[in-house]
């Protein structure tokens, strides 16, 4: 047997420098592995509040995997098997189109896309998400996309919530004003485009005597029957108070009086609201383009609605040239 060779005090120095430099790289990887684990945790927490998952899918077999926050957005078990067959049955019909339409683009030019989807969860839920991908390639050839999926539902049905707000009047559900105008605004005016405006006779004294309440809900039975008479218009708004309008794009010849004819006699049936019946009419005033644009078509209905006004309400009248000079007025 040979026997060990006893070591100098260099031999001993660079065996002690030695283990000395190995506990430090241990060390170091000690506090990397727990900078990681510190990482990864601050991010599962930051995409669990934030409600964004992470998904990947290989493109050679179509294989999904997704991180947990994705499996709760879909209300899926964690972990569970994916088949992406199934997953995609999530989206609705139009979501699920507008889905495969940029994902299969964006692998034709190794790019990516970010879209706003509705699914519909394992449990029925609704919810609508934003899906962002891009395509990684090995050479030229797509291998895989993957990108992060977070739940927008809050953010849209606010947004939904304020855009309802900003185009449609809050009492009756019908278009605001400042939808009216945008619709008055961009009519053509070499179209054959028609504004019929609408006031409701008498409405002043049943605000008077029965209260406002009273008069909120003649205001959305109001709205109802307009919605009801005018199912062939491009737009039927509240504009104020007790005033309405009604535009026609492209209606058919006589179209018009006719519909108009149709709004005043549907007010002719009494209003029952809380064991009430009241009579109200309804005024409607015609202006149609020709020869006028279409920021004048306003001005035309609103001296028809005076003349219908002034020969007793309940009844419509159409613009006519004299009624600029002929003095027409609101009745009151």
């Amino acid at each position: 047997m040979r026997t060990p060779q006893p070591q100098d005090g260099s031999d001993l120095a660079r065996i002690a420098a030695l283990e000395a430099d190995v506990a430090a790289q241990a060390e170091t990887i000690r506090e990397q592995a727990e900078m990681l684990a510190h990482s990864r945790k601050i991010f599962e927490r930051a995409s669990a509040a934030a409600r964004i998952g992470v998904w990947e899918c290989r493109l050679a077999d179509e294989h999904l995997t997704w991180t947990d926050v994705v499996y709760d957005i879909f209300e899926l078990p964690r972990g569970s098997a994916l088949d992406r067959g199934a997953t995609v049955l999530c989206y609705p019909e139009d979501s699920r189109r507008a889905m495969e339409e940029a994902r299969a683009r964006a692998i034709a030019e190794r790019s990516g896309f970010t879209l706003d989807a509705e699914i519909v969860t394992a449990k029925d839920a609704h919810r609508w998400i934003r899906i962002t991908a891009t395509v990684e390639c090995e050479g030229d050839v797509p291998v895989r996309i993957f990108g992060m999926k977070q739940d927008i539902t809050e953010e849209k049905l606010l947004s939904d919530r304020t855009r309802y707000l900003a185009e449609y009047d809050v009492m009756t559900g019908l278009a605001n004003r400042a939808s009216f105008q945008t619709c008055l605004g961009g009519l053509d005016a070499q179209s054959r485009a028609a504004l019929l405006l609408v006031d409701l006779d008498g409405f002043k004294q049943v605000n008077d005597t029965m209260g406002h309440a009273f008069g909120d809900e003649c205001l959305r039975e109001a709205a109802r029957r307009l919605e009801a008479a005018c199912p062939e218009a491009d737009l039927v708004s509240r504009i104020g108070g007790d005033e309405f309008a009604v535009i026609l794009k492209a209606p058919a010849r006589g179209a018009t009086t006719q519909l108009a004819a149709k709004i005043v006699a549907a007010f002719r049936k009494p209003i029952v609201c809380e064991r009430h019946s009241i009579q109200i009419g309804a005024s409607v005033g015609i202006a149609r383009l020709g020869d006028c644009l279409p920021s004048d078509l306003f001005v035309r209905a609103d001296l028809a609605l005076y003349a219908a006004k002034a020969a007793g309400r309940g009844t419509y009248r159409s613009f006519k040239p004299e009624m600029v000079t002929g003095g027409s007025f609101r009745a009151a």
